[in-house]
């Protein structure tokens, strides 16, 4: 064989040990990372809590990137703090009452959706019309559940959170007055002693605004009765007018009497205080 023959014939040599080490090596190579895998999926199905660690490492990194690159905090749960519902998904009668008011009232029909079944809900437990809770926030708050009169009613009811302290207790405290599904249901307790009280809802609702020992509501029952008679249309499928949303009215306009009476009549405040 000549020099180049010699010299062609160990190149090949060369190459084919190369190419078959290769292979060898890929070969055990893909071996071990599947023998990898395969050990970390009997780990984590193993152990569960490991696969849960694992999950909020990565959601954090995910998080932290997500924060670098919108220079802003991510809060996946932030939707679940709101009060919010689809009227889509309410049953008829609900959907109309809540599309109705949030034209009327010019409120997002997502967040009045999420009153109106809460209303519907606390309505039935209590046997109170959820129409009239519905009126009696539309006339107090137009739905701001942020609202406060002079006289200190706070929230979507204008419940008077100092002298109704003790019903936001099993809500965390007073600041619950700023939520708006709690001073429903507060609100709603407040009305269901107020109507117990006087023996009729007309009655009821002379307590409720503070106007039990006035000559005169300054119309307050007036309009939440009328705009509970318009609720009620509206929840049987027929039309309503829309007169402009009503204001503030726990004040009770027309009262002669201030609101802190002299320590010689403490009933009288009492009754003009407690059931505002």
């Amino acid at each position: 064989m000549t020099a180049s023959g010699k010299i062609v014939s160990g190149v090949r040599t060369f190459v084919t040990d190369v190419t078959e080490g290769f292979l060898e090596i890929t070969h055990n190579s893909f071996a071990l990372i599947g023998l990898a895998v395969a050990f970390v999926v009997l780990t984590l199905t193993a152990r569960p809590d490991l696969r849960q660690a694992g999950e909020e490492q990565l959601r954090d990194w995910l998080q932290s990137r997500q924060v670098a690159l919108l220079d802003m905090p991510v809060e996946l749960d932030a939707s679940e703090r709101a009060t919010a519902t689809n009227p889509k998904d309410l049953p008829k009668e609900q959907a109309a009452v809540a599309y109705w008011l949030s034209k009327k009232y010019r409120v997002a029909p997502e967040p009045l959706s999420a009153l109106v079944a809460e209303a519907y809900e606390t309505g039935a437990r209590t046997k109170i019309d959820p129409t009239l809770i519905l009126a009696i926030m539309a006339i107090e708050s137009s739905f701001n559940p942020f609202a406060q009169s002079a006289v200190g009613a706070q929230g979507l009811m204008q419940v008077m959170t100092r002298v109704h302290t003790d019903k936001y207790e099993n809500f965390g405290g007073h600041f619950a007055a700023f939520d708006p599904v709690t001073n429903l249901r507060v609100g709603v307790k407040v009305l269901q002693e107020c109507i117990a009280r006087a023996g009729s809802v007309e009655g009821g609702l002379r307590y409720y605004v503070g106007a039990a020992n006035l000559p005169d509501d300054g119309g307050y029952a007036a309009k939440v009765l009328a705009e509970h008679f318009r609720l009620r249309q509206v929840a049987g499928g027929r039309s309503a007018p829309m007169n402009p949303p009503a204001t503030l009215s726990t004040q009770a306009p027309t009262r002669t009497v201030p609101v802190t009476a002299p320590a010689a009549a403490p009933e009288t405040a009492g009754d003009k205080l407690a059931l505002l």
